[in-house]
């Protein structure tokens, strides 16, 4: 079996939090939601799981970060292209996110970032496949 990535966030509204990223295109998982967390499917091995704060907090023994204040992560996908970046980042911003940071374009690797409802930063990225190299 491949190895499975679970992103697990806080959030201070589950269902604005669904409905924030269903906008963006995302699906989730029933078997994996309920009212205290989602399952918000990325791809066929990497989930993010969206959680209640005090479900989230079950989990911890710290205080949870504000991250509108506090970054305590950058979460970044890459996109199949400078279009793709372009749309989802608009989408969330559409949805109620904001933009944190300003658009890079470094020639062969583009990326914008937004902020959820939360305040979680998350980077949208496109690398061009001709830019990179394989090891020998």
């Amino acid at each position: 079996m491949p190895i499975q990535v679970f992103i697990n966030l806080p959030v201070k509204d589950l269902e604005k939090s669904k409905a924030f990223f269903a906008h963006l295109g995302y699906n989730f998982n029933p078997q994996f939601t309920d009212n205290n967390a989602a399952c918000m499917i990325v791809s066929d091995t990497i989930y993010v799981m969206l959680l209640t704060e005090p479900f989230f907090k079950g989990f911890i023994n710290k205080s949870i970060a504000d991250a509108h204040t506090t970054k305590e992560a950058l979460i970044c996908f890459s996109a199949e292209s400078r279009e793709a970046v372009d749309q989802l980042v608009n989408k969330a911003l559409e949805a109620g996110g904001n933009c944190p940071t300003p658009t890079q374009d470094h020639g062969f690797m583009y990326y914008r970032s937004f902020e959820d409802l939360d305040g979680h930063h998350w980077e949208i990225m496109y690398m061009d496949p001709n830019h990179l190299q394989t090891e020998h």
